[in-house]
């Protein structure tokens, strides 16, 4: 082949350097036009999904309607007016302990012993002396009947003229020392009997008796402790028991000098305990304290119970509500209130658009009563603890998803 045949030949040739510029091209469609198909795919499942609420809510709470008439409010504490540590005036071992905690007692009742066998012999030799004396009394009242006897034949024998006088002034001498023999038997007897009292008062020392009605709140010492009422030797018990009046309790509440004058004694008031909160007693300020604690710059209230319930146990805490006014049973009773900017006017009803089922607003028919504060009563198909919103939208319906408006 010539040369000029080769370079005809070789014009021939393909450029193959055009075919990826081609290629490129493709490619770049094929990705814009996923890209348009992934964002219509993604604006279309946006555009199905539920639409969300932004909206504020509000607690159902409970209630009293009480409570608007609080005028204060203090914290404080259940105490008995009449509490007693129990001890003895002697000191001995303890032998007997009749009672545990909780036991009820009556005033005078034997609620533990000490060993008394030492001062029950004292009392019983104390017994035997008392015996002894009115035995010496009753002889010295025969010898006395005998003289009087004697002297009495003597003074008819002189008045005959058979015995002498000296006979007769010796028969009244004799008389007149059994008479003072009488008298000396009585004053033992006296003696002999306030000794066996004394004896007596020391065995009662060893009997640890209840000073009036109540329950045993503690017990301070057992069987084999060795009591004292000083508690000052080793290992020695002092109180054995601790008790109280449960007809006494009432609540001491510290009052801040600063409000000392919305409340004055005979006011009524309203307790709440912890151990108790669904229940609310009455009761009345009893007696304020007359000092300031400095400290705290509080002044002690007493607030009395009006009736005692057999609950209430002393060292529990309270919140009492002073009132401006009395209450009855009906104010005392639970409620159901929400804040009144959850209220709604749906179709002519008065609704709550309650927050329920994953965050899904449903509205719910309820009844208004009377405002309690800032609050306002409800009855209907609600609970406390339910979410409500508040300033609910006209255009927020049953089922439409909700979820906290950020601030």
């Amino acid at each position: 082949m010539t040369q000029a045949s080769q370079a005809e030949v070789s014009k021939l040739r393909i450029d193959r350097s055009l075919a990826p510029v081609t290629r490129h091209r493709r490619r770049r469609w094929i990705w814009i036009l996923a890209l348009l198909l992934l964002a219509g795919a993604g604006g279309a499942w946006f555009a199905l999904q539920p639409r969300t609420v932004a909206v504020t809510t509000a607690t159902v709470v409970t209630t009293h309607a009480s409570q608007q008439f609080v005028v204060l409010n203090a914290t404080g504490y259940v105490v008995a007016q009449r509490k007693a540590a129990i001890a003895s005036k002697a000191t001995g071992r303890l032998e007997w302990l009749g009672v545990a905690e909780g036991s009820r007692v009556k005033a005078g009742e034997v609620i533990a012993r000490l060993d008394n066998r030492d001062v029950r012999a004292q009392a019983d030799s104390a017994q035997a002396n008392v015996r002894a004396a009115r035995a010496g009394l009753a002889q010295a009242q025969a010898e006395e009947r005998d003289a009087v006897q004697v002297l009495r034949r003597n003074e008819d024998l002189l008045g005959k003229g058979f015995v002498s006088a000296a006979t007769v002034d010796a028969a009244k001498a004799r008389a007149d020392r059994a008479a003072a023999g009488v008298g000396s038997a009585l004053a033992a007897i006296g003696a002999a009997e306030a000794a066996a009292r004394n004896a007596q008062v020391s065995v009662d020392y060893t009997l640890i008796r209840a000073p009036f009605d109540g329950v045993i709140l503690s017990k301070s010492a057992n069987v084999g402790d060795l009591v004292t009422p000083f508690s000052s030797a080793a290992d020695s018990k002092g109180a054995v028991v601790t008790m109280a009046d449960m007809t006494t309790l009432e609540v001491e509440a510290d009052v801040s000098e600063s409000s000392l004058s919305k409340i004055k004694v005979g006011q009524p008031a309203e307790i709440t305990l912890d151990a108790l909160p669904d229940t609310r007693f009455r009761g009345r300020i009893s007696r304020m304290v007359p000092t300031v604690d400095r400290a705290k710059a509080t002044v002690m209230t007493k607030v009395q119970f009006e009736a005692i319930d057999p609950r209430i146990l002393p060292e529990m805490s309270a919140k009492v509500s002073f009132l401006s006014q009395e209450v009855g049973a009906q104010e005392q009773q639970a409620l159901l209130a929400v804040n009144p900017e959850a209220l709604a006017q749906r179709d002519g009803r008065t609704v709550l658009l309650v927050v329920r089922d994953g965050a899904r607003a449903a509205e719910v028919p309820v009844v208004a009563g009377s405002r309690i504060g800032d609050l306002v009563a409800v009855t209907g198909d609600v609970r406390s603890g339910d979410k409500v919103v508040l300033k609910p939208p006209a255009d927020l319906k049953t089922g439409t998803l909700t979820r906290p408006a950020t601030r």
